[in-house]
Parts: C-alpha cells; sequence; structure tokens
C-alpha cells in the first residue's frame, strides 16, 4: 500500500514513525482510505460460480468494541503453517493467509473481521475485493478500522427480545487452521456465551478462486433459539455509477433502511436516526458507538416499499437499500470501472441484502463501495434446541 495514504490518520513526522505505519497499513485492503479526524474444521462446500516510534502512535484497533490481549506468540507457535502466519498488532492479532497462486487474505483476531482478499487476476497481477476504512474514533482514542466482511447477529432465546436470552457475539478466539497452501486454507473461529450454552463458528476458508465465510450456531439450550443478521461484505469497486448486479431478475424485494453494524462504513448522507425499523432490529445488539445515536425515543414507522426485480442487469449508481426474499443463491457483481467481476453465492439463509451508497461521492474514495449481505433481517432463522444451524457467503473472483 501506498503510505502517503496513510497521512489523513496519523501525520509522518520521523522516519521511524513512517516505518510503523507500513507495518500497520500491510494487514488492510489496498483499497484502505485513510481520513483526517473529524470535529473440526469442517469442509465447507466449495463455490462454483455459474458463469517509528511516537508517543502519539496507537495501531489501528477494529470499530470501537474493547477487546483482551492475545498471546500472539502461542497463536504462532501452535497455529503456524498450513499457509498461515500471525502477526502482533498492539493489543490486536493479524492472521495472514496466502495460497501458492497469489490469493491472499488477512483477519483480525478478536474481531475477527477479514480485512482484505486480494485475488489474482486475467492480466496476472493481484486486485484487492473488499474495501476497508481506517478513521479517527469518535473519542479521539486512537484509529479505527470498518469495512471488510464481518458478522451481525443477535440470538434472542425468546423470539421478542422480551426476556430470555439476548447476545451478540463480538470477541471471536482462534480454534484451528487447517490445510495447505497449494490448494486451500481453512481458519476456525469460535465465540460462546456458556451461560447461554450459545456456540458460534466463523469458518474462513480460503481457497485459489474464492474466500468463503460459514458461521455454524449451536443451541444446546433447552428450548428454541431466534437468530437475525446478516454476513455483511463491502466489496471494492471504483464507484456506484460503474457498478452493475446481473442476475437478480424477478426476485422479490423489499425497501428498508440500511444495515449499519459497528463495522459499517456509514456515508455522511445517511441519517441513522431516521429509522424505526432499523432501531427495534438492532435494540439490544451491543455493537458499538456507531449505535449510540440509536437510543433515543422517536420512534416511527417506516414506509415499507415492496416490488420485484425487472432488471437482470440492475444499475446500482443510485442509494439503494433493499432486501431480496427470493434471489437466486448466486449472482454476479460487475464493475467497469475496474473491469472485473464477483461472483456472490449463499447458503442456508434465504435472504439477500444490498447496500449502495450512491454515486455522489468521489470515485475511488471512502464510498466507493458495495455492501452485500447473506441475511436473516425480514424473518428469523428458528434454531431448536439440541440443533445446530450452518449459513454461509462465498465471494468468488472469476477474473483468472
Amino acid at each position: 500500500m501506498n503510505i502517503n495514504k496513510c497521512k489523513g490518520v496519523i501525520k509522518k513526522k520521523k522516519q521511524k514513525q513512517t516505518m510503523a505505519m507500513v507495518h500497520t497499513s500491510s494487514i488492510f485492503s489496498t483499497n484502505l482510505i485513510h481520513l483526517q479526524p473529524s470535529t473440526n474444521p469442517n469442509p465447507i462446500t466449495k463455490f462454483t460460480s455459474p458463469h517509528t516510534r511516537n508517543n502519539n502512535f496507537r495501531p489501528p484497533r477494529v470499530a470501537s468494541i474493547p477487546y483482551p490481549p492475545i498471546n500472539v506468540d502461542y497463536l504462532q507457535t501452535e497455529f503456524s503453517g498450513h499457509g498461515a502466519s500471525f502477526t502482533r498488532l498492539g493489543e490486536t492479532c493479524v492472521v495472514r493467509m496466502g495460497l501458492d497462486n497469489g490469493s491472499v487474505a488477512t483477519l483480525m483476531l478478536p474481531s475477527g473481521l477479514i480485512t482484505s482478499y486480494k485475488a489474482p487476476m486475467w492480466h496476472g497481477g493481484l486486485l484487492e475485493l473488499l474495501h476497508t476504512s481506517v478513521s479517527e474514533a469518535d473519542d479521539g482514542s486512537g484509529a479505527v478500522v470498518r469495512g471488510g466482511v464481518s458478522l451481525a447477529f443477535k440470538c434472542d432465546g425468546d423470539g421478542n427480545g422480551n426476556g430470555g436470552v439476548l447476545w451478540s457475539p463480538s470477541v471471536w478466539n482462534l480454534r484451528s487452521v487447517g490445510g495447505s497452501p497449494d490448494e486451500s486454507i481453512q481458519v476456525e473461529l469460535i465465540s460462546s456465551n456458556s451461560e447461554d450454552k450459545i456456540e458460534f463458528k466463523h469458518i474462513v476458508t480460503l481457497q485459489q478462486d474464492a474466500i468463503s465465510s460459514e458461521v455454524v450456531i449451536t443451541n444446546s439450550r433447552s428450548s428454541s433459539l431466534k437468530l437475525m443478521g446478516s454476513i455483511i461484505g463491502h466489496l471494492a469497486i471504483s464507484t456506484p455509477e460503474a457498478a452493475y448486479a446481473i442476475g437478480l431478475e424477478s426476485s422479490n424485494y423489499f425497501v428498508k433502511p440500511p444495515i449499519f453494524s459497528n463495522f459499517s462504513i456509514v456515508p455522511p448522507d445517511f441519517d441513522k436516526n431516521e429509522s424505526g425499523w432499523f432501531k427495534q432490529l438492532l435494540s439490544g445488539w451491543g455493537l458499538g458507538s456507531q449505535q449510540d445515536s440509536l437510543s433515543d425515543n422517536n420512534r416511527q414507522e417506516d414506509e415499507e416499499i415492496e416490488g420485484e426485480e425487472e432488471d437482470n442487469y440492475k444499475h446500482l449508481t443510485e442509494k439503494m437499500s433493499m432486501i431480496y426474499t427470493s434471489a437466486p443463491r448466486n449472482f454476479t457483481i460487475m464493475d467497469r470501472g475496474k473491469r472485473n467481476s464477483v461472483g456472490v453465492g449463499r447458503e442456508g439463509f434465504n435472504e439477500l441484502y444490498i447496500f449502495s451508497p450512491g454515486s455522489s461521492h468521489k470515485p475511488y474514495g471512502k464510498y466507493s463501495y458495495l455492501c452485500v449481505g447473506q441475511a436473516a433481517l425480514l424473518k428469523p432463522v428458528t434454531i431448536g434446541p439440541g440443533s445446530e444451524w450452518r449459513g454461509a457467503q462465498h465471494l468468488h473472483n472469476p477474473n483468472l
């Protein structure tokens, strides 16, 4: 990554500081945007596409959730190999997965945020397919990371948010690493609530032409569990004006306010306070400071728009936030600006979430992304007592 892009978050005063910044920036996507401060492992189904020193320097942290420190030396000793490596960054750990064909992915512990996926292209180079952003924290406590691929889920023990368990996985531990760099690498993370007998697994699999995020939820309770949320991915594009969604024709959809989790890159022209539906959906998730503004009592009813997609070659240039309820399992995002495409696939989930910030922002800037998410937002998933449920999102690189 070009070091000059880091000037907005931390000013370069010394050469030593510059070297520290090089180390920090290497974990994020090459589409990472720095801003000025504001005033087991079960094999996952393979996806096939259908068609310097400075007292002021603080390493970036992920969003605004406080995490316990990680013993990186232990992880390196216990789990290194298989094409995976571990690097300390402040109180966090960067896990790097690299394949012999050039595909590289990085994720952070204990947040579980996937910050980069570089894929080989037809022209022989690598292209970053994910979009991340580093900016100053709202409380001035340092830089925070948003974007990439993250999990935003909540579990409700009684299905209505009144009493029972209400829990969201946020701290992830490394459970296993498997595979080899000549074919695929799999990293399994776990987050659990022992008191309420709920376990989440997040299995990240890097293949030669794809990266997959699989969630496995185990309900060891004697009663059912309701699951709501989404795997949310920020795909890097040149600009929404050059982006198209291919293959969604005849899919039913609902127009809904955007789902802004703690890891979301929120455009300035979107008001998080305007959605009563959004507040009710995420109430009690504990997703951090981006949700603090949602606690007011002025809730309003949202106008619900329902329709059927008429365009098989949908232009994503306008601001949009839609949940498709009958979308195909596989579709394609094409970017004419970068001359590449990404195949998006899902398993388990019945809903597809798509968000575009619109084309009024600077191309190749902070808001040059699209959000895609395999979701259970309109209709929760019911997990029976003693049962397990699986869902996955696949990002496929068809550009080899």
